[in-house]
């Protein structure tokens, strides 16, 4: 599906996703990444929900967004609480749900100059 927001002063921004990809600013990726305003981090993590561990969340917290959308893939599916705890205690928002929502939800929060992150987990 293509993302008509037109890329605000220089944000990166999601400008399609489909089966097994997304793409920012028109360059397509095809596996886990995160999406922040000003960056693009590829070497994330290489796990799936099932295998998402505390390491992999700590790389999200220590980003220092205000909220952080965790996309799941292809539907909805939620990490251990375990894992989601940590970011409560911080006062930092996450946010779980599939991968085309995460992509809606962080172009328009980007777009209002929100400090968000995208981390994207692909099935």
């Amino acid at each position: 599906m293509k993302l008509h927001l037109s890329n605000v002063a220089g944000l990166n921004l999601f400008t399609a996703h489909g089966d097994g990809y997304v793409a920012v600013n028109n360059e397509r990726y095809e596996s886990n990444l995160i999406l922040l305003p000003e960056s693009i981090i590829t070497a994330w993590t290489e796990a799936s929900v099932a295998t998402l561990g505390a390491d992999d969340m700590a790389k999200l917290l220590a980003l220092n967004t205000g909220i952080v959308l965790l996309g799941t893939g292809s539907r909805l599916r939620f990490p251990p609480a375990a894992l989601m705890k940590p970011f409560a205690q911080a006062g930092i928002g996450l946010e779980v749900m599939d991968l085309p929502a995460a992509c809606r939800t962080y172009n328009i929060l980007a777009s209002e100059g929100r400090q968000v992150a995208a981390a994207l987990l692909f099935d």
